[in-house]
């Protein structure tokens, strides 16, 4: 994390002194099985120290030093190990790492969580604006009418990066493929040195450099760039060259998708060509 102020300290170690006793206070011996004596026999709610040091595996002098807020070593293994002990949830669990003055883990992924009603019904509203819902492999997740008719997605495409590269169709329709092919590789790599491990980035890595020389010769370039707002260019066949800003927006309950939305750039003529284009193709919903 970066240097912070002794007062910053101080009011850090603080709350996690009580955000760690509130933790405790809602938990009894039953709620996390363990074998302890009435409540009456207890001058303070909850757990204590000591049976929360026996269910983390740690010693009870440091977890009440823990407590206390004292400047200690800790790590992430510990920490996890305290947020089971006390059932933390995923938001609680990364609120202990801040407050220990370490960096959260990533939460976890959301592999195969539906798309929600709500997203479908922003995208849907995004018309006849081009919007899509990936994941953090760029798979899409969805897209909208707007986007697959400017910008060429078609029904069988599954992700970004293997379209760019793969789909005819979807390249003719770039003003600009070859200039923009090495900042899209070098924003892929940006997302997976987050999790260099992670299979699903090297599926999609593997899979892609055995089919596109193009993907594999910019992929051993290992140029790295930042995600951020761009100005995307394509040729549609009856709008002719349109220019859209692009903004990328995390989506906040589910931390490894991402939402695309593109608005017309203003000075390019973009929304009035758009508004020229049949209205039963790239209408907005009623």
């Amino acid at each position: 994390m970066a240097t912070e102020s002794p007062a910053a300290t101080r009011q850090r170690r603080e709350q996690l002194r009580a955000f760690l006793r509130s933790r405790r206070a809602r938990l009894t011996p039953g709620d996390v099985g363990m074998a302890g004596g009435g409540a009456g026999r207890r001058r303070t709610p909850g757990l204590r120290r000591e049976e929360v040091a026996v269910l983390a595996g740690v010693g009870v002098s440091w977890y009440t030093w823990l407590e206390q807020g004292r400047d200690i070593n800790v790590s992430g293994e510990v920490l996890d190990a305290i947020g089971r002990a006390l059932r933390l949830s995923e938001p609680e669990r990364a609120h202990l790492y801040l407050l220990a003055g370490l960096n959260p883990p990533r939460a976890g992924a959301t592999h195969g969580a539906a798309v929600t009603p709500e997203l479908r019904h922003l995208l849907d509203a995004w018309m006849p604006r081009p919007a899509m819902l990936r994941d953090r492999y760029w798979n899409l997740l969805l897209v909208n009418d707007a986007a697959r008719e400017l910008f060429g997605y078609a029904d069988a495409d599954r992700n970004c990066l293997v379209t760019f590269f793969t789909s005819p169709r979807y390249r003719a329709m770039q003003v600009e493929w070859e200039s923009a092919a090495p900042s899209v590789v070098a924003a892929y790599r940006a997302c997976v040195a987050h999790d260099p491990g992670d299979p699903g980035f090297s599926r999609v890595v593997d899979e892609l450099s055995v089919v596109s020389e193009e993907f594999a010769e910019l992929w051993a370039r290992h140029d790295v760039s930042g995600q951020a707002q761009t100005v995307k260019a394509v040729r549609h066949p009856e709008a002719g060259e349109l220019f859209f800003d692009t903004t990328p927006l995390a989506v906040v309950d589910h931390p490894d998708w991402y939402l695309e939305l593109f608005n017309p750039r203003p000075g390019t003529g973009t929304a009035e060509r758009l508004a020229r284009l049949p209205p039963l193709r790239l209408a907005a919903p009623a």
